[in-house]
Protein backbone atom coordinates (compact mmCIF):
# COMPACT_ATOMS: atom_id res chain seq x y z
CA UNK A 1 0.00 0.00 0.00
CA UNK A 2 1.09 3.17 -0.83
CA UNK A 3 2.08 6.48 1.46
CA UNK A 4 -0.72 8.28 -0.39
CA UNK A 5 -3.23 5.59 -0.31
CA UNK A 6 -2.72 5.28 3.82
CA UNK A 7 -2.41 9.09 3.98
CA UNK A 8 -5.48 8.83 2.28
CA UNK A 9 -7.12 6.74 4.58
CA UNK A 10 -5.87 8.35 7.71
CA UNK A 11 -7.26 11.73 6.56
CA UNK A 12 -10.55 10.25 5.84
CA UNK A 13 -10.61 8.36 9.19
CA UNK A 14 -9.62 11.80 11.15
CA UNK A 15 -11.80 13.56 9.23
CA UNK A 16 -14.98 11.23 9.85
CA UNK A 17 -14.35 11.30 13.83
CA UNK A 18 -14.17 14.63 14.08
CA UNK A 19 -17.98 14.94 12.48
CA UNK A 20 -20.45 15.23 14.86
CA UNK A 21 -22.78 12.25 16.16
CA UNK A 22 -26.00 12.32 15.82
CA UNK A 23 -26.19 9.92 18.82
CA UNK A 24 -27.30 11.94 22.02
CA UNK A 25 -28.27 11.24 25.79
CA UNK A 26 -31.52 12.72 26.23
CA UNK A 27 -33.46 13.60 29.74
CA UNK A 28 -33.34 10.88 32.56
CA UNK A 29 -30.21 9.21 30.96
CA UNK A 30 -32.34 7.71 27.84
CA UNK A 31 -30.47 7.70 24.51
CA UNK A 32 -31.53 8.54 20.97
CA UNK A 33 -30.11 7.63 17.69
CA UNK A 34 -30.34 11.30 16.84
CA UNK A 35 -30.16 14.72 18.56
CA UNK A 36 -33.25 15.81 17.11
CA UNK A 37 -35.53 12.99 18.93
CA UNK A 38 -34.37 13.86 22.63
CA UNK A 39 -37.44 16.26 22.88
CA UNK A 40 -40.07 13.34 22.12
CA UNK A 41 -38.71 11.35 25.59
CA UNK A 42 -39.94 14.68 26.80
CA UNK A 43 -43.42 15.00 25.48
CA UNK A 44 -43.53 11.21 25.91
CA UNK A 45 -43.33 11.81 29.62
CA UNK A 46 -46.02 14.24 29.44
CA UNK A 47 -48.31 12.64 27.81
CA UNK A 48 -48.31 9.25 29.23
CA UNK A 49 -49.12 11.63 32.84
CA UNK A 50 -51.25 14.31 31.38
CA UNK A 51 -53.06 13.16 28.47
CA UNK A 52 -53.36 8.93 28.84
CA UNK A 53 -53.69 8.76 32.68
CA UNK A 54 -50.65 7.38 33.93
CA UNK A 55 -50.50 4.95 30.41
CA UNK A 56 -53.92 3.94 29.94
CA UNK A 57 -55.54 2.49 26.67
CA UNK A 58 -59.20 4.85 27.46
CA UNK A 59 -61.01 7.32 25.72
CA UNK A 60 -57.85 9.49 24.84
CA UNK A 61 -56.52 7.02 23.37
CA UNK A 62 -59.29 5.75 20.72
CA UNK A 63 -59.56 9.57 20.50
CA UNK A 64 -55.87 10.17 19.79
CA UNK A 65 -55.91 6.80 17.38
CA UNK A 66 -58.91 8.33 14.96
CA UNK A 67 -57.33 11.51 15.24
CA UNK A 68 -54.15 10.01 13.14
CA UNK A 69 -56.23 9.05 10.40
CA UNK A 70 -58.55 11.68 10.48
CA UNK A 71 -55.81 14.28 9.45
CA UNK A 72 -54.07 12.09 7.58
CA UNK A 73 -56.56 10.88 4.90
CA UNK A 74 -57.24 14.36 3.48
CA UNK A 75 -55.11 13.31 0.45
CA UNK A 76 -55.46 12.37 -3.10
CA UNK A 77 -53.07 11.10 -5.75
CA UNK A 78 -55.75 12.66 -8.28
CA UNK A 79 -56.58 15.76 -6.71
CA UNK A 80 -53.57 17.97 -5.04
CA UNK A 81 -55.96 20.74 -3.87
CA UNK A 82 -57.88 17.88 -1.64
CA UNK A 83 -55.08 17.94 1.27
CA UNK A 84 -51.75 17.41 2.49
CA UNK A 85 -52.16 14.41 4.25
CA UNK A 86 -50.45 13.84 7.33
CA UNK A 87 -50.01 17.88 8.12
CA UNK A 88 -51.92 18.88 11.42
CA UNK A 89 -54.30 20.80 9.07
CA UNK A 90 -57.54 19.12 11.07
CA UNK A 91 -55.54 20.86 14.33
CA UNK A 92 -54.97 24.46 12.16
CA UNK A 93 -57.93 24.57 10.69
CA UNK A 94 -59.87 22.80 13.34
CA UNK A 95 -63.03 25.06 13.16
CA UNK A 96 -63.09 24.09 9.34
CA UNK A 97 -62.10 20.19 9.46
CA UNK A 98 -63.62 19.23 12.47
CA UNK A 99 -66.94 20.65 11.21
CA UNK A 100 -67.36 17.96 8.29
CA UNK A 101 -70.19 15.48 9.09
CA UNK A 102 -66.88 12.42 8.94
CA UNK A 103 -65.47 14.67 11.59
CA UNK A 104 -68.16 15.01 13.85
CA UNK A 105 -66.72 14.13 17.52
CA UNK A 106 -62.92 15.06 16.63
CA UNK A 107 -63.24 18.59 17.99
CA UNK A 108 -62.36 17.16 21.74
CA UNK A 109 -58.97 15.80 21.48
CA UNK A 110 -57.70 18.48 18.83
CA UNK A 111 -58.31 21.23 21.75
CA UNK A 112 -57.17 18.95 23.85
CA UNK A 113 -53.93 18.27 22.31
CA UNK A 114 -52.91 21.56 21.22
CA UNK A 115 -51.49 23.10 24.05
CA UNK A 116 -49.33 19.67 24.64
CA UNK A 117 -47.53 20.90 20.91
CA UNK A 118 -47.44 24.35 21.89
CA UNK A 119 -45.75 23.57 24.71
CA UNK A 120 -42.99 21.73 23.27
CA UNK A 121 -42.70 23.42 20.25
CA UNK A 122 -43.84 20.90 17.72
CA UNK A 123 -45.96 20.47 14.50
CA UNK A 124 -49.39 19.31 15.05
CA UNK A 125 -48.64 17.34 11.97
CA UNK A 126 -45.74 15.44 13.97
CA UNK A 127 -47.53 15.97 17.50
CA UNK A 128 -50.90 14.16 16.12
CA UNK A 129 -49.26 10.51 14.97
CA UNK A 130 -46.77 10.51 17.73
CA UNK A 131 -49.75 10.58 20.39
CA UNK A 132 -51.76 8.18 18.45
CA UNK A 133 -48.56 5.72 18.24
CA UNK A 134 -47.99 6.61 22.15
CA UNK A 135 -51.70 5.87 22.92
CA UNK A 136 -52.18 2.55 21.09
CA UNK A 137 -48.76 1.28 22.76
CA UNK A 138 -50.26 1.52 26.12
CA UNK A 139 -53.34 -0.96 24.81
CA UNK A 140 -52.46 -4.75 25.47
CA UNK A 141 -51.43 -6.56 22.63
CA UNK A 142 -50.81 -3.28 20.88
CA UNK A 143 -48.93 -2.48 17.87
CA UNK A 144 -45.93 -0.41 18.24
CA UNK A 145 -46.01 2.11 15.48
CA UNK A 146 -43.08 3.55 13.36
CA UNK A 147 -42.80 7.30 14.29
CA UNK A 148 -41.09 9.84 11.74
CA UNK A 149 -40.53 13.51 12.74
CA UNK A 150 -40.19 16.86 10.92
CA UNK A 151 -42.87 17.58 9.39
CA UNK A 152 -43.67 21.23 8.73
CA UNK A 153 -46.43 23.29 10.08
CA UNK A 154 -46.89 25.08 6.51
CA UNK A 155 -49.96 23.44 5.39
CA UNK A 156 -53.74 24.32 3.98
CA UNK A 157 -57.16 23.04 4.93
CA UNK A 158 -58.11 19.54 3.74
CA UNK A 159 -60.98 19.54 1.22
CA UNK A 160 -64.43 17.96 2.67
CA UNK A 161 -65.54 13.94 1.69
CA UNK A 162 -62.05 12.55 1.86
CA UNK A 163 -63.17 10.63 5.82
CA UNK A 164 -64.85 7.28 4.80
CA UNK A 165 -68.03 7.00 6.71
CA UNK A 166 -69.99 3.98 8.03
CA UNK A 167 -72.70 4.86 5.48
CA UNK A 168 -70.38 4.24 2.81
CA UNK A 169 -70.63 1.59 0.19
CA UNK A 170 -68.22 -1.19 0.15
CA UNK A 171 -66.54 0.63 -3.39
CA UNK A 172 -66.73 3.72 -2.14
CA UNK A 173 -64.71 3.49 0.98
CA UNK A 174 -62.07 1.16 -1.51
CA UNK A 175 -61.93 3.74 -4.33
CA UNK A 176 -61.29 7.23 -1.45
CA UNK A 177 -58.48 4.68 0.54
CA UNK A 178 -57.88 3.19 -2.96
CA UNK A 179 -57.10 7.33 -4.05
CA UNK A 180 -55.18 7.83 -1.07
CA UNK A 181 -52.36 4.64 -1.95
CA UNK A 182 -54.10 2.27 0.04
CA UNK A 183 -55.47 -1.41 -1.25
CA UNK A 184 -58.62 -2.89 -0.22
CA UNK A 185 -56.11 -5.61 2.49
CA UNK A 186 -54.39 -2.56 3.98
CA UNK A 187 -58.21 -0.99 4.26
CA UNK A 188 -58.91 -4.30 6.21
CA UNK A 189 -55.67 -4.02 8.18
CA UNK A 190 -56.54 -0.34 9.04
CA UNK A 191 -60.07 -1.67 10.67
CA UNK A 192 -57.81 -3.36 13.28
CA UNK A 193 -57.71 0.40 14.99
CA UNK A 194 -61.39 -0.55 15.42
CA UNK A 195 -60.71 -3.20 18.42
CA UNK A 196 -59.46 -0.04 20.80
CA UNK A 197 -62.38 1.68 19.47
CA UNK A 198 -65.21 3.54 20.97
CA UNK A 199 -68.16 5.65 19.28
CA UNK A 200 -70.74 8.61 20.69
CA UNK A 201 -72.07 10.19 17.10
CA UNK A 202 -72.85 7.17 15.52
CA UNK A 203 -75.41 6.17 17.97
CA UNK A 204 -75.67 9.51 20.33
CA UNK A 205 -78.38 7.66 22.82
CA UNK A 206 -75.58 5.38 23.84
CA UNK A 207 -72.67 7.54 24.92
CA UNK A 208 -68.88 5.49 24.55
CA UNK A 209 -70.27 2.56 23.41
CA UNK A 210 -67.60 0.38 21.82
CA UNK A 211 -67.81 -1.44 18.77
CA UNK A 212 -66.65 -4.90 19.96
CA UNK A 213 -66.17 -6.42 23.94
CA UNK A 214 -63.08 -5.96 24.36
CA UNK A 215 -62.07 -2.05 23.17
CA UNK A 216 -59.15 -1.72 25.87
CA UNK A 217 -57.28 -4.30 24.18
CA UNK A 218 -55.58 -4.69 20.49
CA UNK A 219 -57.10 -7.71 19.74
CA UNK A 220 -58.77 -9.95 16.97
CA UNK A 221 -62.06 -10.25 18.96
CA UNK A 222 -63.57 -7.45 16.84
CA UNK A 223 -62.79 -9.49 13.58
CA UNK A 224 -64.40 -12.34 15.09
CA UNK A 225 -67.83 -10.08 16.51
CA UNK A 226 -68.48 -8.41 13.35
CA UNK A 227 -69.19 -11.69 11.44
CA UNK A 228 -71.70 -12.95 14.36
CA UNK A 229 -75.59 -12.68 13.05
CA UNK A 230 -76.74 -9.70 14.26
CA UNK A 231 -79.81 -9.75 16.41
CA UNK A 232 -80.65 -6.10 18.26
CA UNK A 233 -79.74 -2.57 18.16
CA UNK A 234 -78.22 -1.54 21.19
CA UNK A 235 -79.42 2.13 21.72
CA UNK A 236 -82.78 3.79 20.60
CA UNK A 237 -83.55 1.72 17.30
CA UNK A 238 -81.53 1.94 13.99
CA UNK A 239 -79.13 4.26 13.21
CA UNK A 240 -77.93 5.94 9.93
CA UNK A 241 -74.87 3.47 9.79
CA UNK A 242 -75.32 1.15 12.08
CA UNK A 243 -76.40 -2.15 11.79
CA UNK A 244 -77.87 -5.21 13.77
CA UNK A 245 -75.66 -5.96 16.25
CA UNK A 246 -74.76 -9.44 18.31
CA UNK A 247 -74.14 -8.67 21.69
CA UNK A 248 -76.26 -5.73 23.64
CA UNK A 249 -74.30 -2.71 24.19
CA UNK A 250 -72.30 -2.87 20.85
CA UNK A 251 -72.46 -0.86 18.14
CA UNK A 252 -71.74 -2.36 15.00
CA UNK A 253 -70.81 0.02 11.73
CA UNK A 254 -72.87 -0.68 8.41
CA UNK A 255 -69.21 -0.29 6.96
CA UNK A 256 -67.39 -3.07 9.11
CA UNK A 257 -70.53 -5.49 8.52
CA UNK A 258 -70.15 -4.90 4.60
CA UNK A 259 -66.12 -5.31 4.29
CA UNK A 260 -66.07 -8.15 6.47
CA UNK A 261 -68.37 -10.39 3.95
CA UNK A 262 -67.31 -8.39 0.93
CA UNK A 263 -65.54 -11.07 -1.44
CA UNK A 264 -62.58 -8.48 -2.30
CA UNK A 265 -61.96 -8.14 1.79
CA UNK A 266 -63.77 -11.10 3.08
CA UNK A 267 -60.65 -13.30 2.94
CA UNK A 268 -58.11 -10.57 4.55
CA UNK A 269 -60.81 -10.00 7.20
CA UNK A 270 -61.23 -13.57 8.55
CA UNK A 271 -56.93 -14.22 8.34
CA UNK A 272 -57.19 -11.95 11.49
CA UNK A 273 -59.10 -14.06 13.76
CA UNK A 274 -56.53 -16.14 14.81
CA UNK A 275 -54.00 -15.07 14.24
CA UNK A 276 -52.93 -11.29 16.00
CA UNK A 277 -49.40 -11.00 15.32
CA UNK A 278 -50.42 -10.83 11.56
CA UNK A 279 -53.02 -8.48 12.17
CA UNK A 280 -50.42 -6.22 14.07
CA UNK A 281 -47.96 -6.48 11.61
CA UNK A 282 -50.28 -5.45 8.60
CA UNK A 283 -51.74 -2.90 11.18
CA UNK A 284 -48.16 -1.17 11.78
CA UNK A 285 -47.28 -1.09 8.47
CA UNK A 286 -50.32 0.19 6.89
CA UNK A 287 -50.53 2.77 9.58
CA UNK A 288 -46.32 3.84 8.34
CA UNK A 289 -48.17 4.47 5.59
CA UNK A 290 -50.78 6.51 6.56
CA UNK A 291 -48.61 8.41 8.59
CA UNK A 292 -46.38 10.16 6.35
CA UNK A 293 -49.17 10.88 3.44
CA UNK A 294 -48.54 14.05 1.58
CA UNK A 295 -44.34 13.82 2.64
CA UNK A 296 -41.06 12.19 1.19
CA UNK A 297 -39.68 9.95 3.72
CA UNK A 298 -36.34 11.13 3.27
CA UNK A 299 -36.81 14.31 4.74
CA UNK A 300 -37.91 12.87 8.41
CA UNK A 301 -36.03 11.80 10.96
CA UNK A 302 -36.46 8.53 12.56
CA UNK A 303 -37.69 8.81 16.47
CA UNK A 304 -39.49 5.20 16.46
CA UNK A 305 -37.15 4.30 19.11
CA UNK A 306 -39.25 7.04 21.22
CA UNK A 307 -42.91 4.75 21.05
CA UNK A 308 -42.95 2.69 24.27
CA UNK A 309 -42.83 -1.20 23.84
CA UNK A 310 -46.71 -2.71 24.03
CA UNK A 311 -47.32 -5.93 26.41
CA UNK A 312 -47.61 -8.78 24.86
CA UNK A 313 -50.69 -10.19 23.90
CA UNK A 314 -52.89 -12.92 25.89
CA UNK A 315 -54.17 -14.73 23.34
CA UNK A 316 -52.94 -14.82 19.27
CA UNK A 317 -56.44 -15.84 18.44
CA UNK A 318 -60.23 -14.56 19.06
CA UNK A 319 -62.93 -16.54 20.43
CA UNK A 320 -66.12 -16.49 20.47
CA UNK A 321 -68.30 -14.23 22.86
CA UNK A 322 -70.29 -16.58 26.31
CA UNK A 323 -73.26 -17.83 24.23
CA UNK A 324 -71.86 -17.96 20.99
CA UNK A 325 -71.37 -20.69 18.91
CA UNK A 326 -69.32 -21.37 15.62
CA UNK A 327 -73.27 -21.70 13.83
CA UNK A 328 -73.84 -17.93 14.60
CA UNK A 329 -70.76 -17.18 12.52
CA UNK A 330 -71.45 -15.93 8.84
CA UNK A 331 -68.41 -16.55 7.59
CA UNK A 332 -67.57 -15.21 4.50
CA UNK A 333 -64.23 -16.43 2.42
CA UNK A 334 -65.18 -18.48 -0.32
CA UNK A 335 -61.34 -19.63 -0.05
CA UNK A 336 -60.40 -20.68 3.23
CA UNK A 337 -62.18 -22.57 5.81
CA UNK A 338 -63.02 -20.38 9.13
CA UNK A 339 -61.36 -20.78 11.88
CA UNK A 340 -62.92 -23.14 15.01
CA UNK A 341 -62.91 -21.43 17.79
CA UNK A 342 -63.24 -21.65 21.56
CA UNK A 343 -66.22 -19.97 23.44
CA UNK A 344 -65.32 -18.17 26.50
CA UNK A 345 -67.38 -18.82 29.56
CA UNK A 346 -69.99 -17.68 31.45
CA UNK A 347 -73.43 -16.09 30.84
CA UNK A 348 -73.95 -14.49 27.45
CA UNK A 349 -71.63 -11.25 26.79
CA UNK A 350 -73.20 -8.01 27.02
CA UNK A 351 -70.78 -4.71 27.13
CA UNK A 352 -71.04 -1.52 28.68
CA UNK A 353 -70.96 2.12 27.65
CA UNK A 354 -67.60 3.64 28.04
CA UNK A 355 -67.53 6.06 30.83
CA UNK A 356 -66.69 10.20 29.77
CA UNK A 357 -63.35 11.24 30.04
Amino acid sequence: MSFKTIFAIVSLAIFASALPSKRAVCSQGRVASNAACCKWFDVLDDLQANLFDGGECGEETHESLRLTFHDAIGFSRSNPRAGGGADGSIMHFAETETNFHANLGTDDIVEVQRPFAIKHGVSFGDFIQFAGAVGVSNCGGGPRLQFLAGRSNNTFPAQDLTVPEPTDSVTAILDRMGDAGFSPNEVVALLASHSVAAQDHVDPTIHGSPFDSTFSTFDPQVFVEVLLKGTLFPGNGSQPGEVLSPLPGEVRLQSDFAIARDSRTACEWQSFVNNHALMVSRFEAAMAKMAILGHNPRNLIDCSEVIPVPSKAASNSAALPAGFSMADVEASCNNAAFPTLSTLPGAQTSVAPVPPS
